[in-house]
């Protein structure tokens, strides 16, 4: 195996700045500590009492950091505006905005409606139905925002449920959960998997395979079989069959060869080694994958105008893009820099580390299965965005921590690869641990049925356990 020096960098560059705090007077440790820590907890525990106001939650508190760390209250923590709006990682920001720009003009087209009645008129059960209704969903989410994906195509399924005369409870969950669990696949699926690629420095293709081993996007895919397994075991009894003669009719192709060759040339760029000059270096640009996205937007955006030969579509795509999520992200990026240079990052990592008292393989196992579980447990209640994008730069720390404790070298993509399939795949324990679980109730719920807590968990559990088990075992033993 590689040593640590060899491995990519698990030095995170959206948190870049090492804490240097750990090297303070005991008084300014203290005091700093006590500060950060309670601001950091001020600020969850807002944003899970008061969701509607996360994003002015977040980007408040990164304020109070700007504002402290240039008053000079404390000496030894200077924390400048222009050391903020370098936290803020502008391609990330810029690949969410321009893939649900995108994203929006592909629904608009009825393109998704289309395959997904074309996977209809080829299963004649409910079960099957169901099925692959579930795969479908969970490969658009792989390249498409998770609550789009469901917003896709859980109205196809609410419609053949009515047709049948069958509750779309069970169908729609499916749906989301699976949804949800895709999106950790390759790096456009999901705002997780965009942060991860970031810290661990990853390109598209090595969701595929990383340092000649498998990647994330296997790991998904077999977990999803094994959840599917879980799908035709719940749904054995269901057999009504069903038949569909008449397709929708896609209203323009346009949209999706753009989401297409967005997915393309973010593969293709990946290629372009980092920092290369010449030619290439407009291609290695920090903003290259959001310049991508944004780029492809902007011309399917222009086409729309120029076909329509109206402005409507620029006001209907704008509206549809995710803000809350955007200016959340911009305001953790902000407040994580600021508990880094607090050296918040350093001392979890360190604390953890000592948990394994040193970097055996049963020590770094029992880390491993502490990020995960704990990661499931949290993201079943708490938004695995803000959680993940704290945790990413901790697992770096305790990558250090763990390879230095006796010179066994730890692969930083353990812990990476582990907290995503935690955060990821957690959420599905419970409706309100993701996005796209909320959107397919609500979905529900304006047509007149009310989900429960535990109606959720019924179909949530035994799915969640199953890819959560498949792709824990598999991250371990492929990087371990």
């Amino acid at each position: 195996m590689k040593s640590v020096k060899q491995e990519k960098s698990p030095a995170y560059p959206i948190f870049q700045i090492r804490a240097k705090n750990l090297l303070l007077r005991e008084d300014y440790v203290d005091c700093l500590t006590i500060f950060a820590l309670s601001l950091f907890a001020l600020t969850y525990v807002l944003m899970l009492a008061v969701p509607k106001i996360r994003p002015f939650v977040a980007l408040v508190s990164a304020c109070i950091f700007v504002i402290v760390g240039s008053s000079g209250t404390f000496s030894e923590f200077r924390y400048l505006w222009t050391d903020a709006l370098r936290q803020i990682d502008w391609n990330v920001i810029l690949m969410i905005a321009g893939t649900m720009g995108t994203v929006y003009l592909f629904i608009a087209s009825k393109m998704p409606q289309l395959l997904s009645d074309i996977i209809i008129s080829k299963v004649h059960s409910i079960k099957w139905l169901v099925f692959a209704l579930s795969l479908f969903a969970g490969l658009i989410s792989a390249f498409v925002d998770n609550v789009a994906t469901v917003l896709m195509v859980a109205p196809v399924a609410l419609a053949v449920c009515k047709k049948l005369n069958v509750s779309p409870v069970p169908a729609i969950i499916c749906i989301s959960i699976s949804s949800n669990l895709q999106g950790a696949a390759t790096l456009v699926g999901d705002t997780t998997s965009i942060l991860l690629a970031k810290a661990a420095e990853l390109d598209f293709l090595d969701f595929f395979f990383v340092e000649n081993r498998l990647g994330m996007f296997w790991v998904t895919e077999i977990g999803a079989l094994a959840s599917a397994c879980i799908i035709l075991w719940m749904f054995r009894h269901e057999k009504q069959t069903l038949n569909m003669t008449d397709l929708t009719q896609a209203e323009d192709q346009f949209p999706t060869w753009m989401l297409c060759l967005t997915v393309l040339c973010l593969i293709l760029v990946s290629f372009v080694p980092q920092g290369a000059g010449g030619l290439w270096k407009p291609l290695s640009s920090k903003t290259i994958n959001g310049n991508i996205c944004m780029t492809f937007f902007v011309i399917g955006l222009v086409r729309q105008i120029i076909r329509d030969r109206s402005f409507a579509v620029v006001k209907a795509a704008f509206k549809e893009i995710d803000y809350e999520t955007l200016l959340l992200l911009t305001g953790l990026f902000v407040v994580i820099g600021g508990i880094e240079r607090a050296g918040i990052i350093d001392l979890i990592g360190t604390a953890l580390a000592k948990l394994s008292g040193g970097s055996s393989r049963g020590s770094v196992f029992l880390i491993y299965t502490i990020v995960v579980w704990v990661s499931v447990l949290l993201s079943a209640f708490i938004d695995n965005i803000p959680y993940t994008a704290t945790m990413l730069p901790v697992m770096a720390v305790l990558t250090e921590r763990l390879s230095l404790a006796d010179g066994t070298p730890v692969s930083p993509n353990l812990l990476y690869f582990g907290l995503l399939v935690g955060a990821t795949l957690g959420g599905n324990l419970t409706p309100v641990g993701a996005s796209a679980n909320i959107a397919g109730i609500g979905i529900l719920r304006k047509e007149g049925y009310t989900i429960s807590f535990f109606q959720f968990m019924k179909y949530g559990v035994p799915f969640t356990l199953a890819a959560v088990i498949t792709g824990y075992l598999l991250v371990w033993f492929i990087w371990m």
